[in-house]
């Protein structure tokens, strides 16, 4: 009989009070409040690691693969042995978050390539995507750099037991925006999107906004540029109807502000769109992570809980 999962249910009392402390605050410190979440998860994350080598589980990694000219087009492909051998396996692709101005696939060589391994862990193949930042890099260049590892991974992924007719993109926050954006505004070149069996956005930045209580509206800036008035038709949120593939949108229930009410109106108005279009596409998903936070929503993979990664593999099964 399997035993009912809690949000947070492998974390210790002392951690669980600490989160529901800092959720209702999380806005105020955000850097202060990820780092107590990363240092939570870090050692839980560490462990299942540690056992699955032990029990003779562990995934392969082929770490830092170019699939662009610049230093940060680079790109990790998490797979078992077993799923390289048998092949044709839905393929994971993961785009982390950090503000537009910062962030990386691996936080600390457990975070946040503990979201890839999980997946390759259930037979999956995990690919962990990072990209240009912003200032250096400003919009669309995250949504090209989504398009350039969707373009590497559809013309090798086969090598590593991966289906290049079956990627799921998965994007976190920023990496989420970058996800969206590649996927629904009509602005950047779309193509090979018929490769995308589907998109999760997981407390995704889906409206560009400098409002005074976003702690990121300089990442907004450095990214989406400094004419507000541009940043309307350079969201995501403006083009959801344009999703053209099945979509699942998460948020946490302590968000970095607003992010929540973006991404639920994003799932609105998809739902509107598909309806109106009769049902040529399923009606998008979305699931609201209780008593987790902008963070610990991904940082909670491969650490015991599977509660979203369940759901998110419910999803890909269609």
């Amino acid at each position: 009989m399997q035993v009912q999962q809690e949000p947070l249910g492998n974390l210790s009392s002392e951690v669980k009070q600490c989160f529901a402390a800092i959720g209702p605050v999380w806005g105020r410190d955000i850097n202060a409040h990820r780092d107590c979440v990363i240092e939570a998860y870090t050692p839980l994350v560490a462990a299942a690691a540690a056992r699955a080598e032990a029990v003779g589980e562990a995934v392969t990694c082929d770490s830092d693969i170019a699939y662009g000219a610049d230093a940060r087009q680079r790109l990790d492909v998490f797979a078992s042995d077993a799923t390289r051998a048998r092949g044709h396996a839905d393929v994971v692709v993961f785009v982390h978050g950090g503000a537009f101005l910062r962030g990386s696939k691996s936080f600390n060589g457990l975070i946040y390539d503990n979201v890839s391994r999980w997946f390759a862990r259930q037979g999956r193949v995990g690919v962990n995507v990072e990209y240009r930042l912003a200032p250096g890099a400003p919009y669309p260049a995250g949504a090209e750099d989504v398009a350039a590892a969707l373009r590497w991974v559809r013309a090798h992924i086969a090598a590593y037991g991966g289906n290049p007719q079956r990627i799921f993109l998965v994007g976190h926050s920023a990496g989420g925006a970058h996800v969206a954006t590649y996927l629904c505004d009509p602005a950047l070149d779309r193509q090979h999107t018929e490769a995308v069996a589907g998109a999760v956005l997981i407390s995704a930045r889906l409206f560009a906004d400098v409002l005074p209580d976003n702690p990121n509206a300089g990442g907004v800036r450095a990214y989406f540029g400094d004419d507000a008035a541009r940043y309307a038709e350079r969201s995501p949120l403006t083009h959801a109807a344009h999703m053209p593939v099945p979509l699942m949108v998460v948020v946490a229930e302590f968000e970095n502000p607003w992010l929540d009410v973006y991404g639920a109106a994003f799932f609105e108005r998809v739902l509107e769109a598909r309806q109106r279009a009769g049902g040529t596409l399923p009606a998008p998903r979305f699931l609201q992570m209780r008593r987790h936070n902008h963070t610990s929503v991904v940082a909670h993979f491969d650490s015991g809980e599977t509660l979203l990664g369940d759901a998110m593999l419910d999803f890909f099964a269609g």
